[in-house]
């Protein structure tokens, strides 16, 4: 065989691996959210270890662009779907559509509306009834107990946001010297974490806690705090590299860690068991852990 036929073989066997790749389509809510960009990177590196091939979209946070990336993901003929939900209530619709198509569906992190998963569509997350839980007694060991509670809400159309606020409250609720004075929304974002936070303050809400829904909330309020005398207790939760960085510098008090890589590692390995008609569970679970001063530094390693 000459060089020119052996060339041409191996280039039209590359052609063939690539066409005989199975293919995943990735709707993420959004591409600029630290915690869904550490998620969406897992998922990248796992797809490619894997040898699948994987295009992502960018929903920026938009339910009916989302649906229709999920339809031309089954217009393409992907081999299975994974999607970062815009909103929980949307959900019932994409589970129908991958469900006619007869697509392999896996919802990650943020917990799907569907009251329950047909077969063919999984979710892949952390229990959110520990996130909030964790944060919360941790923040009132270090209180004593004692104080005004104000709460960082994510946003209200995501359930995972008002399931760690439930969480907050009902610990709060367990202890006599403390109540909720405040819970508003700042939509995950360290901008509005920040002007909350000042808002509070300038209007003189006596608040000795903060618990943030998510580190970037945590961090805007503890930017907001650094322009004043008062001493507050602030808690995030995901335990992302910038939370953890504030945590070193005792910005914030806790976080709880919510593995991202290991979200989007289990996405993809479950997206590719069930189009290989493997049996997975309805619901996968990654458990979350509390990180406090003490113990940062092993999830420092965990969250490169």
């Amino acid at each position: 065989m000459n060089i020119v036929k052996a060339v041409l073989l191996l280039s039209l066997l590359a052609s063939a691996a690539t066409a005989w790749a199975e293919k995943i389509g990735v709707s993420m809510a959004y591409f600029d959210q630290n915690f869904l960009t550490i998620i969406r990177q897992s998922i990248d590196k796992e797809a490619k270890a894997r040898g699948l091939d994987v295009q992502f979209e960018d929903a920026r946070g938009d339910v009916g662009r989302q649906t229709d990336q999920v339809q031309s993901f089954i217009s393409a003929g992907v081999d299975a779907i994974i999607v970062d939900p815009v909103d929980s209530a949307s959900t019932p619709q994409l589970t129908r559509l991958a469900q006619q198509a007869h697509i392999p569906l896996v919802y990650v992190n943020r917990t799907p509306g569907d009251k329950t998963l047909p077969p063919g569509v999984v979710f892949v997350g952390s229990d959110e009834r520990e996130s909030g839980t964790l944060q919360m007694e941790a923040l009132a060991r270090l209180a004593n107990y004692k104080g005004n509670v104000a709460i960082m809400i994510g946003n209200l159309s995501d359930a995972g946001a008002l399931q760690r606020t439930r969480d907050v409250e009902q610990v709060v609720a367990k202890y006599p010297g403390m109540k909720v004075v405040q819970k508003q929304p700042a939509n995950y974002a360290r901008n509005e974490g920040m002007d909350l936070m000042m808002n509070w303050l300038g209007n003189g809400e006596a608040i000795d806690i903060v618990a943030a829904n998510n580190d970037e909330m945590a961090i805007g309020a503890a930017m907001a705090l650094a322009k004043s005398s008062k001493k507050v207790l602030v808690g995030g939760i995901d335990a992302t590299p910038d939370g953890l960085k504030a945590l070193a510098q005792n910005k914030i008090q806790v976080t709880v860690f919510q593995d991202a890589i290991g979200q989007g590692k289990a996405a993809v390995a479950v997206a590719q068991k069930m189009i290989k008609g493997e049996k997975v569970d309805s619901h996968v679970w990654i458990p979350f852990e509390l990180v406090t001063k003490e113990n940062m530094q092993q999830y420092v390693e965990k969250s490169r």
